[in-house]
């Protein structure tokens, strides 16, 4: 298919390129039919989410921004610098090239909390119907425990027995030295 993309500018031929938008819908569509009924979703909703599972994921990936822009501060990297993100917006561009790599990680909580039904109905605000679905305390709390505790998971990684938060750490810090020695070598 890329072989056969004809074009004289990137931005003539990168709509026909963008895979990761169908691969999603199609990774979401799954995980919505293997969800217990109060968690069944009909697509990804970022802002507003419209159901239980998205406005916990999208409260979890809020969790995931803050821990990898601290990852990338510890390590010495400037969070503001994007790669693939641009910082039009003076926005911690780099933070939002990085999550990527752990998104799954939030995922993996979120889908096996549903999956145990941890939350009861009751622990999501929502003022009325076109209203956003919102985490309560209670909700928040089951969620931001979960996330710590997933987190603090000794795992082996990379032949290394660390908690998933200090591989981050790891991670970061050799992107920094990364960044170090190819900006030395210019």
């Amino acid at each position: 298919k890329v072989q056969q993309v004809e074009g004289a500018f990137i931005s003539d031929v990168a709509p026909t390129l963008r895979w990761e938008g169908a691969s999603g819908k199609r990774y979401f569509q799954a995980i919505s039919q293997l969800m217990p009924t109060p968690y069944i979703f009909k697509g990804r909703d970022r802002q507003p989410a419209r159901d239980p599972f998205n406005a916990l994921l999208n409260y979890a990936y809020g969790i995931l921004y803050g821990k990898v822009e601290g990852a990338l501060i510890r390590a010495g990297i400037d969070p503001y610098v994007g790669i693939f993100h641009r910082d039009d917006y003076n926005r911690p561009a780099l933070v939002f090239d990085v999550i990527e790599r752990y998104r799954s990680w939030m995922d993996y909580v979120v889908i096996q909390l549903c999956l145990a039904e941890a939350f009861p109905m009751e622990g999501f605000e929502q003022e009325n119907e076109e209203a956003a679905l919102l985490l309560g305390p209670l909700a928040k709390r089951i969620l931001i425990q979960s996330v710590n505790d997933y987190l603090g998971e000794i795992i082996q990684l990379n032949g290394k027995s660390l908690s998933r938060s200090s591989h981050m750490d790891e991670q970061m810090r050799k992107l920094a030295k990364f960044f170090t020695e190819k900006g030395g070598d210019q």
